[in-house]
């Protein structure tokens, strides 16, 4: 952590979920990139995460060459992958997607440890075993990244290995790898971003700002609705609507010292096909006025005890 870039736009990106497009089979209509790119630029965001295999080009320099040419820079991007089998070596995924954060000078490789099955529907239970194998595995991947000059980070998320807080301390405990916050994702299954934050400030490497309808969240940690149900019903918000509180999150990265990247993610599915109006830019628009506000308020101290 050091000194703040002068510019928020600089620290803050795009992701494609935002717009629908997600790596989950039958998740929805995916909206094309050229659409979803140029209206991430219209707002005037200069980064993006990668987004899905498919979304852009799969090669690593084409994959850099269209994102230059749309105005857009890359964060890096999410990456599932199965962690907890010691039949199943994860590092050539992790190599290949390396490969493409380099050619588009991209620096993070952002982890979700699979269930090994599609969607986020079912999570099974690990063994001590199985458990060791996957923080194992978090460390090689770490050392690698690093090795080839970019950075890994664990994301916690609902339907993977890595989920909630208990989950999220094994992790700090037995492994050396930086984490992903994301917000939204953590109070959905009932942990507390913000207390996370300021209890291992120096393994805070990288942060999704999600918010979340809560009521909604408790429902699918209950068993009541599937994941991919409660998206469909509106469990993501924009930010300052839900259940997150975004301000107090920023603010305790902004005290540490965070010079990492916010990125604005409000997942999104789309059933019925090209949306109308305006379609998903619309939210993204309230999310980034939110966080900009948070941001400029601190730098002028007129939120500064909001």
């Amino acid at each position: 952590m050091s000194e703040q870039t002068t510019s928020p736009l600089d620290r803050i990106a795009g992701a494609p979920i935002s717009w629908g497009v997600c790596e989950v089979p039958g998740w929805g209509h995916q909206l094309p990139a050229d659409r979803v790119l140029g209206e991430m630029r219209d707002l005037g965001l200069t980064a993006t995460e990668f987004g899905p295999d498919g979304f852009l080009p799969d090669a690593p320099a084409a994959k850099a060459a269209f994102l230059r040419e749309r105005g857009l820079r890359a964060v890096g991007g999410f990456l599932p992958v199965l962690l907890h089998d010691a039949s199943h070596d994860p590092m050539p995924e992790v190599d290949a997607f390396v490969d493409g954060c380099l050619a588009a000078d991209a620096g993070v490789v952002v982890l979700a440890a699979t269930t090994g099955t599609d969607g986020y529907d079912v999570r099974p239970e690990l063994d001590d075993v199985q458990w060791k194998t996957l923080l194992d595995n978090l460390d090689r991947i770490a050392e690698r990244a690093s090795e080839r000059g970019v950075l890994a980070v664990v994301h916690p998320h609902m339907g993977t290995m890595v989920e909630g807080a208990d989950d999220v301390q094994r992790v700090l405990d037995g492994s050396s790898i930086g984490l992903c916050v994301d917000t939204g994702h953590l109070v959905a299954a009932g942990a507390d971003p913000v207390a996370i934050t300021l209890a291992h400030t120096d393994r805070v490497r990288h942060v999704h700002l999600k918010d979340v309808d809560a009521a909604r969240a408790a429902r699918v940690v209950a068993g009541e609705v599937s994941f991919s149900d409660a998206v469909a019903g509106g469990m993501w918000t924009r930010l300052g609507e839900g259940s997150v509180d975004v301000t107090a999150m920023i603010d305790a990265l902004e005290d540490a010292g965070y010079d990492g990247w916010y990125v604005l993610e409000q997942d999104l599915m789309l059933l019925d096909g090209e949306p109308g109006g305006e379609g998903p830019v619309a939210d993204v628009r309230r999310c980034l006025a939110f966080v900009l506000d948070r941001l400029e308020a601190r730098r002028t101290g007129a939120g500064a005890d909001a």
